[in-house]
């Protein structure tokens, strides 16, 4: 049985390089109450729909609550528990609710930075295999790194959340 709802699609935006958080060409996604949690399970629940799904890597944390992105590798994350506001895209980004079930992906290079989160708040992380993650600051001269590193990022091998046909898969297709 799937613990993915049906009809599940994605929000999708694009965040414009403000100069300091280059985000990406390819739209960042959030999946709104896309997964049935396990009540007494909600991090396994989540670890084992993108383990499916070929995203390794998992880890159960917050999002930092200072701006940073990832210039090397393409991030999920997928809220187990709680409920936080997350600015996305950077300081001229968006910032969104996210509560338990909720999915969202960061392509390589999307800001984000936690604003305020429940006590319960827990997220799991993943990226796609054979990824090197590292934090990134929002800087003049990490910003010029990014530009040259974002382009070099693989596409993931399947959605996190709805597999080899999933969204991310349509999205994100390099014409």
């Amino acid at each position: 049985m799937s613990v993915v709802r049906d009809s599940a699609e994605p929000l999708a935006i694009v965040f414009e390089d403000d100069g300091l958080v280059p985000n990406n060409i390819l739209p960042f996604l959030v999946y709104q109450g896309a997964v049935k949690l396990d009540p007494e399970r909600p991090e396994e629940t989540i670890e084992n729909l993108f383990e499916t799904n070929d995203w390794g890597g998992t880890w159960r944390n917050g999002v930092y609550d200072y701006l940073h992105y990832h210039a090397t590798v393409h991030e999920v994350l997928g809220v187990a528990r709680g409920h936080a506001r997350v600015r996305f895209g950077g300081d001229h980004g968006q910032e969104l609710d996210i509560k338990a079930g909720d999915v969202a992906i960061l392509p390589a290079g999307t800001g984000h930075q936690c604003i305020n989160a429940s006590g319960d708040f827990c997220v799991i992380g993943a990226y796609p295999p054979e990824s090197k993650m590292e934090i990134t600051r929002a800087t003049p001269e990490n910003h010029a790194k990014a530009l040259k590193t974002i382009p070099k990022v693989a596409q993931p091998p399947a959605d996190p959340v709805t597999g080899k046909h999933g969204a991310l898969m349509r999205l994100w297709s390099q014409p």
